[in-house]
């Protein structure tokens, strides 16, 4: 069976805190699959399965879930 990996990488010149608090409140939320890995200004989340659909849907999930993350900061 073919395994199908994707790569995302967040960066943020100005808030490398902002970053990575981002990454530690969405690592437990990570599936088999996904590692994410933290480097000063920026948050690199692999991902890896079997299917397509499942891959974008982490995906998706990952940037609305990092979007909500850095929302709530802004606001605190």
């Amino acid at each position: 069976m073919m395994r199908i990996k994707g790569k995302l990488t967040l960066k943020s010149e100005k808030a490398d805190e902002l970053v990575n608090i981002i990454a530690q409140s969405l690592a437990p939320d990570n599936v088999s699959g996904m590692k994410t890995l933290v480097d000063g200004d920026s948050v690199t989340v692999t991902f890896e399965g079997d299917k397509v659909g499942t891959i974008l849907a982490s995906v998706d999930d990952y940037l609305m879930n990092a979007k909500i993350a850095s929302d709530m900061l802004r606001i605190s």
